[in-house]
């Protein structure tokens, strides 16, 4: 990732606290925001297309072309496991070039959302003591937040400490669905984040499939996946409670009664694949825990 010398450089404003920015958003013809724990930050600088060119130079090291694959899905992982995500004009794939009507590339870009990644080892630590039984076996756990609460951030520490053992059960071994690059934050490969001494992760693959992959060639005790919310993902996710693996996940909402309006997870909570459901929300800071509840969404646990 770009440091903040290049930064301030670059923008000729102080900036931020670095630990404290959380996304910074770039748009051509647009002052470029900086969304931070305590809220946002306008610069004064307007954003054009150089500065995009000249930034997207800098996250990729010069080597866009290396990205391909992620560009044309609308992101790009960069080392230290920052995530960009890009807005422009797609290109599509014409009959005899590749998959009729699918997306070739992304190009005219207009925007970028540079997601910041940030360890906060021990934040989960509040979580443990509902999150397993009493026979020290991690229940299955959905992770419910909206966007910009810390349910990856939570995600990923409970992971870490679920992988290298806790004072509620021994470590375990967890298989990591990583569809976005965003748990692990793998750059050419290599995680850059911590998720423990016990972890195996399956970095750019669709959640549905990696899940089937990874329960049959790791053996896993637990799987985590971020952001589940289809069909297949709901289908992937029974059979792997149905052989007795627990499922770590997450999705988008600001409540349970957000998921029991929608067909897919009024399923989901009626075939009791979950066992504990966490609301995370935004205030006073991300990750800040609304409630636990059971897989009778009964409340385990008010706000913490």
């Amino acid at each position: 990732m770009m440091g903040i010398e290049e930064l301030r450089d670059m923008f000729k404003e102080p900036l931020p606290a670095w630990e404290r920015v959380q996304e910074i958003r770039v748009r051509i013809g647009r002052p470029v925001l900086f969304r931070t724990d305590d809220g946002e930050l306008e610069l004064k600088i307007s954003a054009d297309r150089r500065l995009l060119r000249e930034l997207l130079g800098i996250l990729s090291k010069h080597s866009l072309y290396a990205f391909e694959d992620e560009v044309r899905q609308g992101f790009l992982t960069i080392e230290g496991g920052h995530r960009v995500g890009i807005a422009g004009k797609t290109v599509l794939y014409e009959a005899g070039e590749g998959p009729l009507g699918a997306i070739k590339t992304i190009r005219d870009i207009s925007a970028l959302n540079i997601r910041l990644s940030h360890e906060k080892k021990g934040c989960a630590d509040v979580l443990l003591p509902y999150l397993y039984n009493r026979n020290g076996e991690v229940e299955s756990t959905l992770l419910i937040s909206p966007p910009g609460a810390g349910k990856t951030t939570m995600l990923r520490d409970l992971i870490r400490r679920i992988s290298d053992g806790t004072d509620y059960g021994p470590g375990l071994g967890v298989s990591v669905v990583d569809e976005r690059s965003e748990l692990g934050a793998c750059f050419q490969g290599v995680p850059q984040c911590d998720l423990g001494r016990r972890t195996d992760i399956l970095d750019a693959c669709p959640k549905a499939a990696g899940m089937l992959m990874m329960l049959r060639s790791m053996a896993p005790g637990a799987l985590a996946v971020d952001e589940i919310g289809t069909a297949a993902d709901l289908e992937a996710m029974r059979y792997v409670a149905n052989c007795g693996c627990a499922l770590l996940a997450t999705v988008h909402g600001a409540a349970i009664k957000d998921l029991e309006k929608k067909p897919v997870f009024a399923e989901l909570m009626e075939d009791r694949i979950f066992s504990r459901y966490v609301v995370l929300k935004k205030k006073p800071h991300p990750g800040s825990v609304a409630g636990i509840y059971d897989a009778e969404r009964k409340e385990v646990r008010s706000v913490l």
